[in-house]
């Protein structure tokens, strides 16, 4: 920790203690449940669910810009069925209490599962000669070819 607090004398890390089997870091719940760890979405108790308003006179993409974050959070984390859907909840009473048709939520979340389900997969992390999986399965280093084998594109 002191070391991230050298780093800059502006920013200051304090460790946040285990509280009830959870620490919360960032907007993260971390949950100590035995034998493994689970992620929720952390959330102060003050209030936070003001979002720009659905009536204001600003460009739909911005007042959407919110919602695709929190649709986005959802998706990613690794949150279990239970709390993905109470995530799911929250984020309609944010929409309602903004003032936003609900349909057009759902729209939103309709169309980032659809983005998700037909983008591209992510990059593969660059080979590596030294591990022993990679050999395994017969993949080898771009540097450090087979000579019967040609040098693969990317």
């Amino acid at each position: 920790m002191s070391y991230a607090n050298s780093i800059n004398s502006n920013l200051v890390f304090n460790p946040t203690p285990e509280n009830n089997i959870r620490v919360t870091f960032l907007d993260l719940a971390i949950i100590r449940n035995t034998p493994h760890l689970e992620i929720d979405i952390f959330r102060k108790s003050t209030p936070t669910d003001t979002t720009i308003h659905y009536l204001s006179n600003h460009p739909q993409e911005n007042k959407l810009a919110a919602y695709r974050f929190l649709i986005n959070r959802m998706h990613n984390l690794p949150l279990n069925k239970n709390r993905r859907a109470h995530e799911w909840q929250t984020i309609l009473q944010i929409a309602k209490n903004n003032h936003f048709l609900i349909a057009l939520i759902h729209n939103l979340k309709h169309r980032m599962t659809l983005e998700r389900k037909h983008s591209p997969p992510p990059p593969l992390p660059p080979l590596n000669p030294h591990n022993p999986q990679r050999k395994k399965n017969g993949l080898h280093s771009p540097s450090h070819p087979h000579k019967s084998e040609k040098s693969p594109t990317y």
